[in-house]
Parts: C-alpha cells; sequence; structure tokens
C-alpha cells in the first residue's frame, strides 16, 4: 500500500509540472471586449520562445485550442487570439464570410487586433523579441499581415490561408520570415492571387518558402471539416501531420529556445 501511495504521488507531482491548461484571458480594443486563450510551455527555457495563434473564419475554435496546446509540450507559450471580440463572433459561414471580409480589406485594423494579441502573449511570459505569429484559413491572411504591418515578430506561417492583398497596396520589405503550406488542390487560391503573391514575396525581398501538400484543398489541416474534396474544403491527415512537421522545422530555424 505504501509503495502505491508513493507511486501516486509521483504521478500527481508529474502531471501537475507536465500537463500544462489553457487559460482564458480578458483583454480589449477600446471598449471591445476580447476573449483569448493562453497556454505556458510544460518546459520552460531562459529564451521564452512565444507564439501567436490566429484562428480561421468562424474564431476561436477547437483546432486553435488544440494547436496551443501541442506547441506548449513543445516548449512554447502561446496565445490564441480574439479578433472579432464579444458580441461578434460569427453564428454561420456567411456571418463568417462577411466579418473577416472586413478585416482583410480593413487590414489595418485586423493588424492592431494582432498587436493585442501580441502584448497578451507577452504578458503570459513569452519573450517580445523571440516570438512567430501563425494562422489558419482566415487567420493565415493574418499572419501574413503581421509581416506585411511589419510587426515584432521573427517569422510567420500560414496554413491554407488567404494569399491576396488589395492590387493598390506596395509591395513592402519582410523583415520576418515567411512559411507558407497551401493545398495543391485548393481552389480558393487562383493562379493570379498565387502569382501575385509570390511576386510579392520576391518584391519585398522576404526569405519566404512555400510548400505544397498532394491531393489537399482548403482547411487540411482541420478535422471537423470531413473528407470530402468536392466541397472545397476538407481534412487531409497527412498533409495536416506533414505540415506540422514543416511547422516544427521552422521554429527549430527561426525561435530561439
Amino acid at each position: 500500500m505504501k509503495n502505491i501511495k508513493y507511486l501516486l504521488i509521483g504521478f500527481l507531482i508529474y502531471s501537475s509540472t507536465t500537463m500544462a491548461q489553457l487559460k482564458a484571458v480578458v483583454y480589449k480594443d477600446g471598449a471591445q471586449v476580447l476573449h483569448g486563450f493562453a497556454i505556458a510551455p510544460t518546459k520552460k527555457s531562459s529564451q521564452k520562445p512565444g507564439i501567436l495563434i490566429l484562428p480561421a473564419w468562424k474564431g476561436i475554435d477547437k483546432a486553435s485550442k488544440d494547436i496551443a496546446t501541442d506547441l506548449s509540450k513543445l516548449g512554447y507559450y502561446s496565445f490564441v487570439a480574439d479578433i472579432y471580440g464579444e458580441g461578434n463572433y460569427p453564428k454561420d459561414n456567411a456571418e463568417a464570410g462577411k466579418k473577416s471580409g472586413f478585416y482583410k480589406t480593413n487590414y489595418k485594423e485586423y493588424q492592431k487586433r494582432i498587436s493585442l494579441a501580441l502584448e497578451q502573449l507577452v504578458k503570459a511570459g513569452a519573450n517580445p523579441d523571440n516570438i512567430v505569429v501563425i494562422g489558419y484559413c482566415f487567420g493565415g491572411t493574418g499572419a501574413l499581415e503581421a509581416a506585411r504591418g511589419q510587426l515584432n515578430v521573427k517569422g510567420v506561417v500560414s496554413f491554407h490561408g488567404g494569399l491576396g492583398k488589395d492590387k493598390a497596396r506596395a509591395n513592402e520589405p519582410f523583415t520576418a520570415k515567411v512559411l507558407v503550406c497551401h493545398g495543391a488542390d485548393d481552389f480558393f487560391e487562383s493562379v493570379e492571387v498565387l502569382t501575385a503573391f509570390q511576386q510579392e514575396m520576391r518584391d519585398s525581398k522576404a526569405d519566404w518558402q512555400m510548400i505544397y501538400y498532394a491531393d489537399a484543398v482548403h482547411g487540411f489541416t482541420n478535422p471537423e471539416y470531413g473528407n470530402d474534396k468536392s466541397t472545397g474544403v476538407a481534412y487531409n491527415a497527412t498533409a495536416a501531420k506533414r505540415s506540422f512537421e514543416h511547422l516544427k522545422l521552422f521554429l527549430n530555424e527561426v525561435l530561439k529556445k
């Protein structure tokens, strides 16, 4: 019985030191209340690397929380950003399209919400000079906007994100490194948009890489999207796994640990 007691105590100590928990964080943009989630790494380092996660077009979801938890196990502080704010969360795809479209058009407002989330990531413990922004779908657009806005980040990663921007906007220099993980069969991003984005990267003298995943369409990282490619939005387990490995390689290159 004594041995069992010691084993139980040991397990509880081990669990408390290795199992990080998402913490709800309330913050504001003026009068607008925002609700994000922070999580500390299970194994901390003096470099305190941080990752800001920008969710897809419906806002914070299970997928964005799951990736934050996964990254905490790899040694990163993470924060899941709330772009829309209390009272503005989309109820369906139509609302999501309208609300995300507002921020794509009013990109300065998007960059501002990203900046506020970065502040929360730093408050949660991350080194302000050792941060990467990652995003999914609409959030992938946001990750690129963090780089376009020259926010203080080392790199950005877009997973099946919208790559286009207004043609009237100049191609400004990029200081953040860029990784784009893109479904080879994603028809939401036209050849024209892909060509313009790659030219933007060249004009901006960016350190960039773009990886295409075979048989993958939009949303390939999220199991909740199902497997029907014909809808244009579907999960692809192989692409999801490969893109996560590419993310880890990128983070190991860009962030100090």
